[in-house]
C-alpha cells in the first residue's frame, strides 16, 4: 500500500527539492572556476539544502494553512457548533474541503427544511384565523341584529339565538380539537389501552352516524358478516373517534345512495387492518400527501359548507401515531377512497 502525503509535504518537497536544484547549481559552477571542487562536500551540502529547506517551507506552510483554517473553523462555530466547530482542526486541504461541502449541503438542507416549515406556519396561521372568524363574525351579527331591535320579536330572537349558538358550538369544536392535537403532539394525552371487540366498536359507530348516513342516503355497511369477536388492543375511546372520523368524511364526500364499507382483514405477526371504503367522489393522488394536515381541505369552497372543524384527519393520524399504528390512503377520481389503519390484536 502506497503511502499519502499531506498536500503540504508535497508541497514542501517539490519546492525544497527546486531550492536544491538552483543553490546546487550555482554552487557547482562556483566551484568548478575555482576549481575547488569537493564531490563529499558538495553532497553533503545539497543534502542539508534540501533538509533545511524542507522543515522550514514546511513548518510556514502548515503555520500560514492553520491560521487561516482556524479562522474559517472559529467562524463555522458561530453558525453551528455541532459540525465543523468541533471537530480537529486539520491543514489537509482535501480533507478540509470534503468537510466543508458536506456542511454545506447540511445547511443547504436545512434552510430548505426551514422555508417548508415557515410556508407551512403562515398557511396554517391563515387557516386557523379563517376558521375561527367564520363563526365569530357570525355570532356577531345576529347578536348585533337582536341588539339593534330584533331581541323583542320572540320568534327572530330564538331563530338568531340558535343560530348563534351553533356558530359557538363550532368555535368550541375546533378549539376542542386544536387542544387535542396539541395534547398528542406534546405526549400530555395518555392512551388508556384495552381488549375489546373491532365488530362491536364499528357497529356503535354506526348506529351513532345512522341518522347522518340517511340524510345523506349513504348505506353502513359490513363487507361481509362477522360471527366471531375480533379482539384487539387499544384505547377504545381513541379508536372510536379515528372510525367516526374517518366514516363522516366518506358520508361528506360520498355520493348519493351511495355506500361505506367497512372490512377487517388478519395480517401477518399481531396486526389487524381495518378498511373505510366509499364509492364517493375520489381524491387527486397530489393531494393525499396533504390529506393529515391540519385544516387541509381537498374541497376548499364546498367542504366548509359541510361543516366540521378541519381537524378529523389530522386527529385521526394523530391518534394512530400515539398508538404506533400506520395509515394508508387510496383514491380514483369518480370511483371512490379508502382509509385503512392497524391496530394490535389482543393475545
Amino acid at each position: 500500500m502506497g503511502i499519502i502525503f499531506k498536500k503540504t509535504y508535497k508541497f514542501a518537497f517539490f519546492t525544497s527539492i527546486s531550492i536544491t536544484i538552483i543553490l546546487s547549481l550555482i554552487n557547482g559552477i562556483y566551484f568548478f572556476v575555482i576549481d575547488s571542487f569537493d564531490i563529499r562536500f558538495y553532497l553533503s551540502e545539497v543534502i542539508v539544502v534540501f533538509l533545511v529547506s524542507f522543515f522550514i517551507i514546511q513548518y510556514r506552510v502548515e503555520n500560514f494553512i492553520y491560521k487561516r483554517m482556524k479562522k474559517i473553523y472559529d467562524d463555522v462555530s458561530l453558525l453551528d457548533v455541532s459540525t465543523l466547530g468541533s471537530q480537529k482542526i486539520t491543514t489537509n486541504m482535501e480533507t478540509l474541503t470534503k468537510e466543508v461541502e458536506l456542511f454545506a449541503r447540511n445547511k443547504k438542507l436545512e434552510i430548505e427544511a426551514l422555508k417548508i416549515r415557515e410556508n407551512y406556519r403562515r398557511e396554517f396561521i391563515g387557516n386557523v384565523s379563517h376558521e375561527l372568524k367564520t363563526p365569530l363574525f357570525t355570532v356577531q351579527g345576529y347578536i348585533e341584529t337582536l341588539l339593534d331591535g330584533a331581541l323583542n320579536d320572540k320568534k327572530t330572537r330564538e331563530k338568531y339565538l340558535e343560530r348563534a349558538n351553533k356558530g359557538v358550538e363550532r368555535l368550541i369544536y375546533i378549539v376542542k380539537d386544536l387542544d387535542m392535537i396539541t395534547k398528542l403532539e406534546v405526549g400530555e394525552l395518555s392512551l388508556e389501552k384495552e381488549t375489546f371487540d373491532i365488530v362491536e366498536l364499528i357497529k356503535n359507530v354506526f348506529e351513532l352516524l345512522e341518522m347522518k348516513a340517511s340524510k345523506n342516503l349513504v348505506s353502513l355497511t359490513f363487507d361481509k358478516k362477522y360471527p366471531q369477536p375480533l379482539l384487539v388492543k387499544a384505547d377504545r375511546d381513541r379508536i372510536q373517534q379515528v372510525l367516526s372520523n374517518l366514516i363522516v368524511n366518506s358520508i361528506k364526500y360520498g355520493r348519493n345512495k351511495g355506500t361505506t364499507e367497512i372490512s377487517i382483514e388478519n395480517l401477518i405477526m399481531n396486526k389487524m387492518l381495518i378498511r373505510v371504503t366509499d364509492n364517493g367522489e375520489g381524491i387527486e393522488n397530489n393531494k393525499i400527501p396533504r390529506l393529515f394536515e391540519r385544516f387541509y381541505r381537498v374541497d376548499k369552497s364546498g367542504s366548509r359548507e359541510q361543516g366540521g372543524s378541519g381537524l378529523g384527519l389530522s386527529i385521526v393520524k394523530h391518534i394512530l401515531d400515539a398508538h404506533n399504528e400506520k395509515i394508508y390512503v387510496e383514491s380514483q377520481i369518480e370511483i371512490g377512497s379508502e382509509f385503512s389503519f392497524t391496530l394490535e390484536k389482543a393475545k
